[in-house]
């Protein structure tokens, strides 16, 4: 059973860092594109990073380049973002994803919740 599980979610103040973990169980992660997406309040659910099966291209959308870092531990089956110089506008709840090739092929954690505040 595919499951994903997010951690490390909690109040930070601005500029502050820090690193976000998603477990994964049921298949390998190193196989797979992973993804982290954002959805802040009365928002869309956005991109934040992805990271190809195998670790061999990362991409960020443009307000986290330079500041998130996608990265992935083979070993303990989990992918992790670095998340830095934080700001209140990177206040969201994060989601892990991973686009797997059985039904229903999306798959979702239940999200970690970032705030970024005084």
């Amino acid at each position: 059973q595919v499951q994903l599980v997010e951690s490390g979610g909690r109040l930070v103040q601005p500029g502050g860092s820090l690193r976000l973990s998603c477990a994964a169980s049921g298949f390998t992660v190193s196989r797979y594109a992973m993804s982290w997406y954002r959805q802040a309040p009365g928002k869309e659910r956005e991109l934040v990073a992805t990271t190809t099966s195998g670790g061999g291209s990362t991409k960020y959308a443009d307000s986290m380049k330079g500041r998130f870092t996608i990265s992935r531990d083979n070993g303990k089956n989990t992918v992790y973002l670095q998340m830095n110089s934080l700001k209140p506008e990177d206040t969201a709840v994060y989601y892990c994803n991973a686009v797997l090739p059985i039904a229903p092929y999306d798959f979702w954690g239940q999200g970690t919740q970032v705030t970024v505040s005084s």
